[in-house]
């Protein structure tokens, strides 16, 4: 899983072709990271509003779901030690009960629990600490999303006291999805938005042309494209995408992915460097993507068949990236990949 603060997706490139002057865009600093939007409409809408909205919104999805913030909703359920009921709104209960159904799916692989393990290596600032085998194994005694109870809607009860959450795996998908609600909710049914590399498109651009979008080729020393996505014209499709090839360290010839299997409490190892979910709910997609890439090319090829879910993979074997496709994107007919 990737810790708060880092992408957890490959960054992607809005492909516009010809100039539109009725395609207005907005882009700025968010969550760590930057995010664009792109959108128009067939009929007049108020673009400051939308504007204002949209800045709005980030303030309201931080003041929620933020892990610097320390009077953020999730960052005060954390600094309670009890294991008493907690109200927490019902948007992170939603996140919750999302991250509960992929974690028993991935065999615990990925959890919102491992915060701690994220600290004990040093993943949230510029150095990296290799934890003692015995520290790894206390710090794994803190982790288990079975410790992170759903009391009802709204509450979340700590089984064990000083258990801690981290939504970021989720919260940019959950970002995406709420922005273009904003967009729907003023009228706007054509658009795209993109925060970190995690996208979702609808509808399409002027004269009825597709929204394409650019996967890059995910290799660290490398800003090429490596493959075109066209997406569908008639409804919603997210595009979210993980990879172990932006963000590691390097430490006496050997490479530490921020990717933490939660299992055993140590970057993995795999040769998957990139998952690319590609669903309607941004949401579930960026949960999706974070998990299989915790799982490697074949647990995650076998997960993403059981659950359906259309999946790109690309594994680095020596110098050469290889393919592969879950079941569900093979008879994907929505969309295009080239």
């Amino acid at each position: 899983m990737l810790g708060n603060g880092f992408i957890s997706g490959l960054f992607l490139i809005l492909l516009t072709g010809c100039s539109e002057p009725t395609i207005q865009k907005l882009e700025g600093p968010a969550q760590g990271t930057t995010y664009h939007i792109s959108y128009w409409s067939e009929s007049p809408v108020d673009d400051k509003a939308i504007k204002a909205d949209i800045e709005n919104e980030f303030t309201v999805i931080d003041k929620l779901l933020s892990n610097y913030r320390p009077d953020s909703t999730i960052e005060t359920f954390n600094s309670v030690e009890n294991t008493e009921s907690q109200e927490v709104g019902g948007e992170i209960v939603s996140l919750v009960k999302i991250a509960q159904i992929v974690s028993k799916a991935t065999q615990g692989c990925y959890d919102l629990t491992i915060k701690p393990l994220f600290d004990l290596w040093g993943f949230r600032g510029d150095a990296l600490t290799i934890p003692k085998d015995l520290t790894i194994l206390t710090t794994l005694k803190q982790i288990g999303m079975e410790k992170l109870e759903v009391v009802d809607d709204t509450h979340l009860r700590k089984k064990q006291a000083d258990l801690k959450v981290d939504l970021s795996s989720i919260a940019q998908g959950y970002s995406v999805e709420r922005i273009s609600k904003v967009l729907a909710q003023k009228g706007v049914t054509n658009y795209m938005v993109e925060i970190g590399g995690e996208l979702q498109t609808n509808g399409y651009k002027p004269g009825l042309q597709p929204w394409r979008i650019a996967l890059e080729r995910p290799l660290p020393e490398e800003r090429i494209m490596q493959k075109v996505i066209t997406m569908p014209k008639d409804s919603p499709m997210a595009v979210m995408t993980a990879g172990t090839y932006r963000h590691y360290f390097d430490n006496h010839g050997q490479r530490y992915s921020h990717i933490l299997d939660a299992r055993n409490g140590r970057p993995v190892t795999h040769n998957l460097v990139s998952v690319t979910v590609l669903i309607s709910d941004p949401t579930v997609a960026d949960a999706w993507d974070t998990a299989l890439l915790c799982l490697g090319q074949k647990d995650g090829m076998t997960a993403a068949n059981i659950a359906k879910i259309p999946v790109l993979f690309i594994e680095l074997q020596g110098n050469e990236l290889i393919e592969s496709r879950s079941d569900a994107l093979n008879t994907l007919n929505t969309l295009t990949i080239h």
